[in-house]
């Protein structure tokens, strides 16, 4: 039977447009015109002047503040709500189910325009602490699909074969289940972080002043056209930054 050349090329005109644009960005930040419309020489003044720029460098340490500490946070309460929702099984943990992975099908607008409803409705005021709150939200759930799924393969009777050998209930959760689930932990906090600091839509809504996050301050830069050259050198440093972090969570997940 002769080999047909059509799903091979397909997949190439798939992965072409899928990946084009990002080498044409990359490509124009180290271009010398300002809008890139024609390749006018290689220069690395636009990280230059990124290098120099204050306000994002700023806007970038809320950013990693805010998603190191919501990853951190997502990786505890998704754990426990992975480990819940497959050792239980009751009403309540259906309830629970439905919760959880009720954010990863609502449009983002949608949950931002909520959040904002709820914050404005118990009085609090929108900053670092709403943005950490509604990051926590979105990214538990994330962190708990990955972490359930680890447990739907982890082999129980190894924490009965720890108590026949003397370990207590605390030391077989410390010294047998987390180290086995550790892989797939990092894994969703990799996949977590990788989605706050690049959240815009629900950040948006519940940011206040002084909190501009980095995608806040991105979408700000674009209106006008002197900041359109450093735009693509910061999003070049960030595709290389997010390639780091896909590349270490396909790893774990593999691991796990």
């Amino acid at each position: 039977m002769k080999r047909s050349w059509i799903p091979s090329l397909i997949t190439l005109g798939v992965v072409l447009f899928l990946f084009a644009p990002l080498v044409v960005l990359v490509a124009n930040s180290f271009n010398a015109s300002r809008f890139g419309g024609e390749w006018e020489g290689f220069t690395l003044n636009w990280y230059e002047k990124l290098w120099a720029a204050g306000e994002v460098w700023e806007s970038l340490w809320i950013t990693l503040k805010i998603a190191v500490s919501a990853s951190l946070a997502a990786m505890v309460l998704g754990t426990l709500a992975a480990y819940a929702l497959h050792r239980f099984r009751s009403w309540l943990q259906n309830v629970h189910h439905t919760l959880i992975t009720l954010p990863l099908v609502m449009p983002d607008i949608l949950m931002g325009i909520s959040l904002l409803a709820l914050f404005v409705l118990t009085g609090i005021e929108t900053g670092l602490l709403t943005i950490w709150i509604a990051h926590v939200t979105f990214c538990l759930s994330f962190v708990t699909m990955v972490v359930l799924g680890r447990l739907q393969d982890f082999d129980f009777t190894l924490i009965d074969a720890a108590r026949d050998l003397g370990a207590t209930r605390a030391m077989a959760v410390k010294k047998v289940l987390l180290p086995l689930l550790l892989p797939g932990v990092l894994a969703g906090g990799l996949l977590a972080f990788t989605l706050s600091i690049d959240d815009y839509v629900i950040t948006f809504f519940v940011s206040g002043p002084g909190t501009t996050t980095l995608p806040l301050r991105v979408a700000s830069m674009m209106r006008t056209s002197r900041s359109l050259p450093m735009i693509n050198a910061l999003s070049t440093l960030l595709i290389a930054s997010t390639f780091v972090l896909a590349v270490l969570s396909s790893r774990l997940q593999r691991r796990a």
